[in-house]
């Protein structure tokens, strides 16, 4: 061999002896130091996340978490879920043990809370989780280590789950924060537990007919394609507190303001008239405010008798009050014709010669007619005694009555005192207004409490 070939191939040799040192050292830098490796099965009671630290924060290589080489778990499964379940063998869209007996499935509801009742919609809302249970043979799996195995919404939508619904429901949904509020776990054995987080709006036929001392039951159906309902009742009694605050204290005031008027001077009109107005407008204020909260029902509520036998109340204090202006218009009308009459009769002084039982009165003008019926007896000596000028205003009348005429106008105003003394109405009104009101709130309270 030439001279220059051998020296050709010494220096090939000798690089490669450099590459190759090269590469070792390399090699021996980015390796991890010795025990650092752990196997599988030390590796599986550690956690999901690992927080290396905070930004900013120094964290020497050897320490950190990424410096060490982690083994995914799920990849040393040899046989995935989908396989262990053996989904892809059976046809899930059909029911376990198809063409034989009906599935027996439990179902357990647990109420998380009531949100909502609504007696205008008839309707109540409620949170609550609903699950199921039921064995499926086909989900099973052999296993000696996992009791059960749990998984999320994704599997439900592979395999058969029990067609139950709510009947009667207006409005229902499924929770999705942060994920579907779903669970599915399955056992060994095939049995399976499914459960979810539901917040349903199903209606309620309530009776209104005692409100609001009433109680309701408000009943929560579930049903199945099999035909089998499983019904779950829920009795609700309403707190009277709130409506003895809104309803029936501002009703009451009322009907006790209304009977002020039977104290005030029959005389002063506009302080009558605008209590009585006053008190009729607010009881029609709550009437529409207490309907406007409720359903339109056709038969009468317990609340509706309160407020309207109150209402009566006070519209009867109004009318009380009319039938006396009235009767004192009357009698101040009758007053003044009878001035007019004595003034005119003063006037003529009519002849009372021959006639019996001649008396004579005194009159200022400010008389009655039954001052007038009851004359004490005066003669015209005893009238000419007195001075006449001390009395000027006063005027000497010779009223001649027969006893027949003047017992029977004493008769007839006696029947109709009670109607002409419109103080009595007022008097009487005191009484029996406050006791009528009474004796309905005995009876009221005994009847529906």
């Amino acid at each position: 061999m030439p001279r220059y070939t051998r020296v050709l191939l010494l220096v090939l040799c000798v690089s490669l002896i450099g590459e190759c040192r090269k590469h070792r050292s390399r090699k021996k830098r980015w390796s991890a130091p010795a025990g650092t490796h752990k196997p599988a099965k030390e590796l599986a009671g550690t956690p999901d996340t690992v927080v290396i630290g905070r930004p900013g924060s120094e964290t020497r290589m050897e320490d950190s978490p990424l410096s060490k080489k982690v083994v995914d778990g799920t990849k040393s499964r040899k046989v995935k879920t989908s396989h262990l379940l053996r989904i892809d063998e059976h046809d899930f869209t059909m029911r376990p043990a198809f063409a034989g007996p009906a599935v027996p499935v439990g179902v357990d509801v647990q109420v998380e809370s009531l949100d909502s009742i609504s007696e205008v919609d008839m309707d109540f809302t409620m949170t609550l989780y609903l699950r199921h249970y039921w064995k499926d043979e086909r989900l099973a799996f052999p296993s000696a280590t996992n009791k059960s195995m749990t998984f999320d919404g994704r599997l439900v939508k592979k395999i058969w789950v029990p067609d139950v619904f709510f009947v009667h429901s207006k409005r229902s949904f499924i929770h999705d924060t942060t994920t579907d509020n779903i669970m599915l776990r399955v056992f060994p054995d095939g049995h399976v537990l499914y459960s979810l987080r539901v917040t349903v709006t199903a209606a309620c036929n309530m009776d209104f007919s005692r409100f609001p001392l009433d109680s309701q039951t408000c009943t929560l159906e579930l049903e199945s394609c099999w035909y089998n309902r499983l019904y779950i009742n829920f009795t609700l009694r309403r707190h009277i507190f709130f409506f003895l605050l809104q309803t029936y204290f501002p009703a009451t005031l009322m009907v006790m303001l209304s009977w002020v008027s039977f104290w005030i001077d029959r005389r002063a009109v506009p302080a009558r008239v605008s209590l009585g107005i006053t008190t009729v407008l607010t009881m029609s204020t709550i009437i529409t405010g207490v309907n406007a909260s409720m359903p339109r029902v056709s038969y009468i509520k317990a609340v509706d008798i309160y407020l309207w036998v109150s209402f009566v109340f006070v519209f009867l204090s109004v009318l009380e009050y009319a039938a006396v202006n009235y009767l004192t218009t009357l009698r101040d009308g009758k007053d003044r014709k009878l001035r007019e009459k004595v003034k005119e009769q003063s006037q003529t002084l009519p002849c009372t010669c021959g006639m019996p039982h001649t008396k004579t009165m005194m009159l200022d003008g400010t008389y009655s007619e039954e001052d007038a019926n009851s004359l004490a007896g005066y003669t015209r000596a005893s009238m000419v005694a007195e001075d006449i000028s001390d009395k000027q205003e006063q005027m000497v009348v010779h009223l001649s009555l027969d006893n027949e005429s003047t017992g029977t106008k004493k008769k007839g105003i006696r029947g109709f005192r009670i109607i002409q003394n419109t103080h009595a109405i007022d008097t009487y009104s005191r009484m029996i207004f406050p006791g009528a009101y009474i004796l309905f709130n005995l009876i009221y309270w005994c009847v529906y409490c």
